[in-house]
């Protein structure tokens, strides 16, 4: 069996390793992942034994597949053939490849515990993109454009290229697409042109090419013709009958035409027909009747051709009077004249006699107005302009002024006031708009005083309108509308009315006031997403919160939803009536709680829904997974050569989700309040990288050139990361430093005493930061040590350490417990000061002095060293500066004369030093022969 073992060590020495390959598969494909050893075939003829075989898959840090002693693991989603593991092939199947499979793979075989990498596999997604062009009529000689859609392709990016009949019109361009929720790329190509006659039946196409490979999607264009349009009359003899129109177009394509007809701006209701040209296009002649009401009403009457893909229609025009005139009025006779003047004088004669009796009353009649109430609009929203209106009725309405007020403020128009300081004047003087006859306006100071501002001045924004007058027909009563624009603010329009008092020009009466209702300003909510928390009392409870801001008024409602079940939240501000900002706005949040185990799955969907009356949908938020807050590690500097650029590197890991962001910042040293900080550029990440199923790790570089030694002394650098999960950024702070090495003596310094306590001791000058030290004694085998350190600054201003380390050696030593050793460090101790300041003086004092005699007796009962042990203690308490006596036991060898030798090391660690400094004294042949 023994040589059977060397037989398959020898042949695993001849395994030959797979160069490193990628494979690319479409999606929802199966892909083979090669993994292949040769196993040459022995001197022997064994067979490779199948339970010595050992395979593993690895990804992105996470067990695929596994075979050991004959047991075979694999993920869901991959498959193997275990029976051909004796041939050598190891490769891996992806069932229906997907874009969460991508990545490198590693595969490591082991036979007989002895591990070979075989081979590396990077896999990923190919998918080619499918090709659409949306059909859509073009207008002859017109801008027209041209879209070429290519979807679900991955990786990015695409060249989108144009041809027409085989000749390319548009050279290939580069597009790089926008990923859609299912991390595919979609991306859209655009052609610019004007279509020509020769286009009507040529034969273009859209050409993409993706990762090597082209596809093209031909098609052909429809192009329209714009007709030319003339409008006539079929002539009528009498102004009482129907009067018929008719629209000849020409020259038009395609055949599918609709015709409209207006009068005066009015679509007039429809009634249709059309010959083919010899050119192939198309004339037609609609014909329209009017009805003699239509015919009286006169003015300008328009035949307008719609057709596909023309976003304005031609048209043709004229007016009636010039289709259509009407017949000379018949001439009147002499006596006929004079019959109809003394008629006309009658009738005035007449009239001037009832015109006394009515002037007063009809005057009266004429000065009254009807005034509506103020119009509102249906919702004032905080930001957005908001109009308020009043119509005003009457036979002299272009005499009528009107004045705003909100409350009893005077209101102007500021709408074309600056913010400077001088244009504050208009504050203080009111305008009033005041309409004249004929259209016209004046406007002029009122005398109200008083700003309409607050004392805060902030500008508010107010433009007044007048529309009319308009004339009724036949009634003689006119309309004038009067409105006024503003933009809501809550500190100043809250709770307020608006005023408008009408009166005529010239008086100070006032003849109406309307005064608006109290309306409800309205400001839709800022809606954070779901922040996950682990709950402080319950790490296996996760708390989710969403908070809403900036809205008014203060009523808003939360509901929690988890896979089409509502949830009802633990905590909720919105229940209890927020307190409005300085600003007048409302700030809420609303939380939940879930258990731990059911968000770690990332497949349980939790959403909440906003409601608030600003709102015309509910507001949405959802989330997926547990948030996991990131561990920063310490910042990690080193310097490169020559130009001794200065590396920072900073570790993130564990965090979920993936989006993290890192910010460096140069702190310049001061009071806490006081310190500055500047951003610095040229900051990079690497990752964010899946470690495992719902965490990540990335890491933070930042690449500096060398600082002048002022600046190093002056502060140091901050990475300031950032994560959802963090309420406030997490910091880590990094000091310039010089770092160099101590200057180490070549040998330790070594004194014995009478009592056979040894003191070795090393003196390290200089180097920063501090050096770190271990000893150990013994034997053929090394046992640490307890020593002691000081630090202190020498004659020539240099920081000095030294360790001193004391120890007695023994032959007999029994195996001792913790406990023991514990009891045998605290109760055997020499001062340091003599030991360290004068390690050549002859006998070291003891702090056990009464007890001397009994340091070499090893073998004394436990209750004398338990005895011991408490005095020494006490000694300790009182002397702190005691130095700790190790004993070191060295055993005879298997003749009664043999005896290992004595053995000190210090190991000395420094950032400095590529490697540990280790200094050694060993034991003297003479001194074993004395002592053996």
């Amino acid at each position: 069996m023994r040589c059977k073992v060397l037989v398959h060590v020898v042949l695993l020495t001849l395994i030959k390793n797979v160069s490193p390959s990628e494979i690319q598969a479409s999606p929802n494909t199966n892909a083979i992942l090669p993994c292949n050893v040769t196993f040459p075939l022995s001197a022997t003829g064994d067979k490779i034994d199948k339970s010595l075989i050992q395979v593993s898959w690895i990804s992105n840090g996470s067990d695929i597949a596994s075979f050991g002693e004959g047991v075979p693991q694999i993920k869901p989603g991959f498959s193997w053939d275990t029976t051909d593991f004796v041939n050598g092939d190891f490769s891996l199947t992806v069932l229906r490849a997907a874009l969460d499979l991508q990545g490198v793979y590693e595969c490591t075989v082991s036979y007989n515990s002895t591990a070979v990498r075989s081979s590396n596999v990077t896999f990923s997604i190919l998918a080619s993109p499918t090709l659409s062009v949306p059909q859509q009529w073009m207008v002859l000689e017109t801008e027209s454009h041209l879209k070429c859609h290519a979807d679900a392709f991955y990786p990015p990016p695409v060249f989108f290229s144009w041809t027409r009949d085989g000749q390319v019109i548009q050279p290939p361009y580069i597009v790089e697409g926008e990923q859609t929720p299912d991390g595919y790329y979609m991306a859209v190509g655009n052609l610019t042109f004007y279509p020509s006659r020769e286009d009507q039946n040529a034969t273009f196409g859209c050409k993409v090419s993706h990762n090597g490979s082209d596809r093209k999607l031909d098609f052909m264009l429809n192009i329209t013709y714009l007709p030319s349009v003339r409008l006539s009359v079929i002539p009528s003899h009498s102004n009482n009958i129907p009067l018929t129109l008719y629209c000849d177009m020409e020259n038009f394509y395609p055949e599918e035409v609709s015709v409209s007809w207006l009068q005066n701006g009015t679509v007039l209701p429809e009634p249709l027909a059309t010959e083919q040209n010899p050119d192939g296009t198309y004339r037609s002649r609609r014909y329209y009747t009017l009805s003699p009401e239509q015919r009286e009403q006169g003015g300008k009457v328009e035949c307008a051709v719609n057709q596909p893909g023309v976003m304005h229609p031609v048209s043709g025009s004229a007016y009636l009077e010039k289709l259509d005139p009407r017949d000379e009025a018949p001439v009147l006779t002499k006596s006929a004249k004079a019959s109809v003047a003394m008629m006309c004088i009658s009738i005035v004669l007449v009239f001037l006699l009832c015109f006394g009796f009515s002037w007063r009353r009809r005057d009266e009649k004429q000065k009254s107005l009807n005034v509506s109430g103020i119009i509102l609009p249906p919702r004032v929203i905080v930001g957005q302009k908001g109009r308020v209106t009043v119509s005003i009725e009457g036979r002299r309405v272009d005499r009528v002024q009107t004045a705003w007020f909100l409350n009893d403020t005077p209101i102007s128009d500021t709408s074309l006031t600056g913010t400077s300081k001088a244009n504050f004047n208009c504050l203080y003087n009111p305008l009033t708009t005041i309409h004249l006859p004929y259209g016209l306006t004046l406007t002029s100071p009122v005398s109200e005083k008083g700003p309409l501002l607050s004392s805060r001045g902030q500008m508010g924004y107010y433009k007044l309108h007048t529309q009319g007058p308009l004339h009724s027909s036949g009634s003689g009563i006119q309309q004038l509308t009067s409105s006024l624009t503003f933009i809501p603010q809550i500190s100043t329009h809250k709770g307020a009315v608006f005023k408008c008092q009408v009166s005529y020009v010239g008086k100070d009466k006032i003849v109406v006031e309307r005064v608006s209702e109290k309306f409800t300003i309205l400001s839709a909510p800022e809606v954070s997403e779901i922040q996950l928390a682990e709950t402080p009392s319950d790490s296996d409870v996760i708390s989710m919160t969403v908070r809403a801001s900036h809205f008014h008024p203060d009523v808003i409602t939360f509901r929690w939803f988890c896979q089409g079940s509502e949830l009802s939240p633990v905590a909720s501000q919105a229940s209890s009536s927020p307190r409005p900002n300085s600003e007048g706005f409302f700030s809420a949040f609303s939380q939940c709680k879930l258990p731990r185990s059911e968000l770690e799955k990332g497949g349980t969907k939790v959403w909440v829904s906003v409601h608030h009356i600003a709102l015309k949908q509910p507001v949405t938020r959802e989330t997926r997974g547990f948030i996991k807050t990131p561990c920063v590690s310490e910042i990690v500097g080193s310097t490169s050569s020559p130009d001794q650029t200065l590396t920072l590197g900073c570790e993130i890991t564990d965090f979920y989700p993936l989006n993290v962001s890192v910010t460096w910042l140069r702190l310049r040293e001061g009071e806490q309040d006081d310190r500055e900080e500047e951003v610095l550029e040229g900051g990079e990440m690497w990752g964010p990288i899946q470690t495992q199923p719902g965490l990540y790790r990335a890491t933070a570089i930042l690449r500096r050139k060398a600082v002048n030694q002022e600046k190093k002394e002056r502060g140091g650098i901050i990475c300031r990361v950032e994560h959802c999960s963090l309420h406030e950024p997490m910091e880590k702070h990094w000091r310039y430093v010089d770092i160099a090495a101590p200057s180490i003596p070549p040998s330790l310094s070594v004194c014995w005493s009478s009592e056979g306590v040894g003191v070795f001791s090393v003196l390290l000058k200089g180097g920063h930061p501090k050096a770190k030290l271990l000893w150990a004694a013994g034997g053929h085998t090394l046992s640490p040590l307890v020593s002691n350190e000081t630090e202190e600054i020498g004659d020539d201003g240099q920081r000095e350490l030294k360790s001193v380390c004391a120890l007695e050696r023994s032959t007999n030593l029994p195996h001792q417990t913790n406990k023991q050793l514990e009891r045998q460090k605290n109760g055997h101790a020499i001062k340091t000061k003599a030991a360290v300041t004068d390690p050549h003086t002859e006998g070291i004092e003891y702090i056990d002095e009464h007890v001397d005699g009994e340091n070499n007796n090893i073998d004394r009962d436990e209750e004398t060293k338990s005895d011991l042990d408490e005095d020494s203690d006490k000694e300790r308490d009182e002397d702190p500066g005691a130095l700790h006596i190790n004993r070191v036991n060295l055993r005879k060898g298997p003749r009664e004369n043999e005896r290992a030798r004595l053995r000190v090391c210090v190991e000395i660690t420094h950032p400095a030093l590529k490697l540990p400094v280790y200094r050694t004294w060993t034991e003297p042949n003479e001194e074993i022969s004395s002592s053996a």
